[in-house]
């Protein structure tokens, strides 16, 4: 649905793979959000209804539960659903790969099926409150016994740690390493003796960020996935998926409304006050940047390359390009945000829906990463400049 087209392997097999997925989307359609009925429950039910279609995991192996299609079938997938403005594909899909790249074949064989089929709901534990998104500055340990480690620290920002069953838990093993090669990672099983998970309500009322304290946690050595000091780059995998805008579906979400602004651009040109026709340029440049950075990504994808890095490009390109388009709307569009301003309070499905964007989108350069820490990391790790310590 993007502008700009996939150009990889088979058009005619993606074409059809799409037209039999819109099918299916007439025949189910996304449900209805019951009342108070939290968001997580609600995405876990449009989760098992995917699921139960074979839209979950394509480009899984067919032994670990999932269709044994290509990363680009999924990415078609992801498309279709940003076009629609429905959720995305549960984003289990980034564990999944971090299973599939790091974890033993017995591992894949135990949580990858349930993970997949959303009888395992898992939650990521990788941010700290002294640390943020700075993995590397991370202070939780896992200290390592004959057979097993024992987990102290805290996490925060946790999403939905309250609805989870597991955790994919960064803790460092070997404080005497060098940052990026001294953390692992762990499956943690949330019921175990020693973990506390704290929900945080925002000022809107939602709980999704938790706080998740670990009190001397056992851990078994064979929870661990990969080896000591694999944790950097099983995390890097993770976020790579959390970063490319096409696993995502924001950018066909993002075209949409690119190509709404362009057309009332076209319509209304007289209308528009000085400099706003300029700011909807920007945001086609933007948007157009961020569409080349994914095709990137995907093919390197294809190609077998591993994810690094770069992935901090990809977080400050969808930061700039989300907060930038949606501000923009607003101004070309301001009875919508007045709209919002009314509705504030009120049940959402009756808000406006790009009051509504706008509003999450400030949260962008922050959660996932802020852009400082994605600045630090490109200019130590991609470009190789000194610390300036």
């Amino acid at each position: 649905m993007t502008d700009t087209p996939l150009d990889f392997g088979d058009p005619a097999d993606l074409d059809r793979l799409r037209r039999r997925f819109r099918a299916w989307l007439a025949d189910h359609p996304l449900p209805e959000r019951l009342p108070d009925e939290p968001v997580p429950v609600f995405l876990h039910r449009w989760h098992r209804l995917l699921y139960s279609g074979g839209w979950v995991g394509l480009d899984v192996p067919v032994r670990y539960g999932g269709q044994g299609l290509s990363a680009l079938h999924q990415v078609a997938i992801s498309d279709e659903l940003g076009a629609c403005h429905a959720p995305g594909v549960p984003r289990i899909g980034y564990l999944a790969h971090a299973l599939l790249e790091f974890g033993s074949e017995e591992q894949r064989r135990r949580w990858l099926p349930r993970m997949l089929a959303g009888d395992d709901v898992w939650c990521q534990g990788f941010s700290e409150p002294g640390a943020g998104s700075d993995l590397a500055g991370m202070s939780t340990v896992a200290t390592p016994h004959e057979d097993h480690y024992t987990v102290r620290g805290q996490k925060l920002w946790t999403s939905y740690a309250q609805y989870s069953g597991l955790c994919l838990l960064l803790a460092r093993t070997d404080r005497s390493a060098p940052a990026h090669r001294s953390i692992s990672a762990f499956a943690l099983p949330l019921d175990r003796p020693g973990v506390t998970v704290r929900p945080l309500r925002a000022a809107n009322g939602d709980d999704e960020f938790c706080e998740l304290f670990l009190d001397d946690v056992r851990v078994a050595r064979s929870e661990r996935i990969g080896a000591e000091g694999d944790g950097w780059p099983l995390a890097m995998t993770t976020v790579s998926y959390e970063r490319n805008a096409l696993d995502t579906g924001h950018l066909s979400k993002y075209g949409l409304l690119v190509e709404r602004l362009r057309r009332t651009a076209r319509e209304r040109r007289a209308d528009f006050p000085d400099g706003l026709l300029s700011e909807i340029g920007r945001c086609f440049v933007d948007y157009e940047v961020l569409v080349a950075h994914a095709r990137r990504r995907t093919a390197e994808r294809l190609g077998g390359q591993l994810a690094g890095p770069e992935s901090s490009i990809d977080k400050l390109l969808m930061t700039r390009t989300e907060q930038r388009l949606y501000e923009t709307a607003l101004k070309v569009f301001p009875e919508e945000q007045l709209r919002g301003e009314e509705e504030e309070g009120e049940e959402r499905a009756g808000a406006s829906e790009l009051f509504g964007d706008y509003l999450y989108s400030r949260a962008a350069s922050v959660y996932g990463g802020t852009s400082q820490i994605q600045r630090n990391i490109i200019a130590k790790r991609v470009l190789g400049l000194p610390s300036g310590d």
